[in-house]
């Protein structure tokens, strides 16, 4: 009898070694530790041996840094998003009690633990804090109230939040991409959105950016790639599924009301207030910070919601946040989305399409846009929603570290013990996998099957 444990997160951590100036200040060094109920000794310990791994790894690799350490019972995950400011990960490794002679015994499964799976999680908790506190060094260099004391503070206030809803056992090739998922559109329809939201810009000088989701996939957006990654990812694993789930509940619909829905419309803001007809005040609007690559503006963070349609909408943090305001957005937004929602929807059910359990499965990551597709993964929630084994996951993402070597395309092609066929290709920067299981399939049928796919799902796409 055999039983097994998941992978937990067993130390998180953020230090500066500067900020220890001679011996006996290491303390001062450590910005943020979770668990943080951890003894401070222990924390001075392990972020000691966390800072002589990465010194001595350098003398190996000058100008490199280390990116993660393989232990017996862990893995150690190491990055610096800022100069001098590192963020450590450890992740406890899953094992298996086994009885052997009647003797028990842990047999540790370091397979099921992905090294950049795991980096790109930790680049993701840094990307997510950067977007709702800002930077290290933007935090630092406030001129207002800028210090030390208070990136502990905000680093706090974050992580001891965040990472709890951390979803390491779910966790898979797609945290590695961070890909973006388009709804493809007409282009009289796209057109329509494009107008839409152009308009919304135009009547509100308050919103500076905007985006329009529709279930959860992309359609348009006026932020750059990787401002707008980061923002999906927290919209569509996040504040989406929890808003729906208030929904589900009846959480935000008037109990009193003798109908569920008090306007003429479908439209209710998802952050914002919760009804623009009770005196209640507009609530906490979360403030985001992008633009990184020039300089960094905070802006507030309004997402509005109708049927299936989500539209965000930036707006100017230098803005009073009156709820006139939400009623004029509200009056202006809700009858046109709704309108608008139903032509989408009538696009999007002329390309329905089902695939039978048995059909082979695909994903496609372009790196030039940050888009993806997938029919591996029925969702983008990380709730093991997919539609293949773990094993074969864990593969892929063996693959894309393998396609990194090569220069401009290549083909990799590997069979498993259960018969599942694994292929992934590289082209002009975008990557594209097919997993099938077929017993007795030759390398050739497989190959022929590949191309169909190509041919069927990537039509307008060159694979060398």
């Amino acid at each position: 009898m055999t039983s097994k444990t998941e992978i937990t997160l067993e130390h998180f951590y953020i230090f500066n070694g500067t900020y220890a100036k001679k011996e006996g200040e290491e303390e001062k060094k450590i910005l943020y530790y979770y668990p943080v109920s951890t003894d401070s000794e222990t924390q001075i310990k392990n972020i000691g041996l966390g800072e002589a791994i990465i010194k001595f790894t350098q003398s190996f690799s000058p100008g490199q840094t280390c990116d993660y350490c393989h232990t017996h019972k862990t893995r150690q995950i190491y990055f610096e998003p800022e100069p001098d400011f590192w963020m450590v990960m450890i992740v406890g490794i899953p094992y298996l009690w086994k009885t052997k002679d009647d003797t028990e015994y842990i047999e540790y499964q370091h397979d099921e633990v992905s090294s950049s799976v795991c980096q790109a999680i930790l680049k993701q908790t840094y990307a997510m804090f950067k977007l709702f506190m800002g930077s290290f060094n933007t935090i630092l260099n406030d001129p207002d109230c800028g210090s030390v004391l208070l990136l502990k503070h905000k680093l706090d206030h974050f992580y001891s939040r965040y990472l709890p809803s951390l979803k390491l056992n779910n966790s898979d090739i797609l945290d590695v991409f961070q890909g973006l998922q388009f709804l493809p559109l007409d282009k009289t329809t796209f057109l329509h959105v494009q107008c839409f939201m152009n308009l919304v810009e135009a009547m509100f000088s308050q919103v500076k950016y905007t985006a329009f989701l529709y279930n959860d996939q992309l359609v348009w957006s006026g932020l750059e790639p990787q401002d707008m990654q980061v923002v999906y990812n927290y919209l569509v694993s996040t504040l989406l599924p929890a808003h729906l789930e208030t929904e589900l509940h009846g959480g935000s619909m008037p109990r009193n009301s003798p109908s569920p829905f008090t306007t003429s419309h479908y439209g209710k803001f998802v952050t914002g207030p919760s009804s623009i007809n009770e005196p209640s005040g507009i609530g906490k609007l979360p403030k985001v910070f992008i633009n990184y690559s020039t300089t960094p503006v905070s802006l507030y963070l309004v997402v509005y919601r109708a049927l299936s349609a989500t539209i965000c909408l930036f707006v100017d943090s230098k803005t009073s946040l009156l709820m006139d305001l939400f009623k004029s957005l509200d009056t202006f937004l809700g009858p046109q989305l709704t309108t608008l929602v139903s032509l989408v929807a009538e696009q999007c059910s002329k390309h329905v399409s089902f695939s039978a359990e048995s059909c082979p499965k695909y994903l496609y990551f372009n790196k030039l846009n940050l888009a993806y597709k997938s029919t591996i993964h029925l969702d983008n929630r990380r709730c093991s929603n997919v539609l293949t084994t773990p094993e074969v996951l864990r593969i892929i993402t063996d693959i894309n570290n393998d396609t990194k070597k090569f220069k401009e395309a290549g083909e990799i092609v590997i069979k498993t013990m259960s018969e599942y066929w694994v292929v992934g290709k590289l082209s002009n920067l975008r990557e594209f996998f097919v997993v099938t299981q077929q017993k007795n399939a030759n390398l050739i049928e497989i190959d022929d099957e590949v191309r169909r796919l190509c041919d069927q799902q990537l039509k307008s796409i060159f694979f060398h």
